[in-house]
């Protein structure tokens, strides 16, 4: 599968944004879709995730409450929502795919297909 994140920019502390994850492929129903995010000097870090069967989703703490991930399998789209946004969540944001299993969601390694990357950068 192919992945392109999309819908990042320069937002004002406080406000939102939504990123897109676009998906080729006929099967995108059976993948377990995670959001990373990479801010510059630092470790990839686990932003949220949202399952392939049931649609549960898990949160990193720093977003926990602020965020929101969804899917429409319809249009092979995976969303993240954010409000509230902080200067520290200026980052590059990044989409991963895992196929039809459940991984350890918080581990980067774990993930079969990567997207390009969408900046976000937050202005205090």
């Amino acid at each position: 599968v192919q992945l392109q994140a999309s819908g990042g920019g320069l937002v004002q502390a406080g406000g939102s944004l939504r990123l897109s994850c676009a998906a080729s492929g006929r099967t995108f129903s059976r993948y377990f879709m995670g959001w990373f995010r990479q801010a510059p000097g630092k470790e990839r870090e686990f932003v949220g995730a949202i399952g392939w069967n049931d649609g549960s989703t898990l949160y990193a703490d720093s977003v926990k409450g602020r965020s929101t991930i969804s899917r429409d399998n319809a249009k092979n789209t995976v969303y993240l929502q954010m409000n509230s946004l902080k200067p520290e969540d200026t980052a590059v944001y990044y989409c991963a795919a895992k196929w039809a299993v459940v991984p350890a969601a918080y581990v980067p390694s774990e993930y079969d297909y990567w997207g390009q990357g969408t900046l976000v950068t937050v202005s205090s």
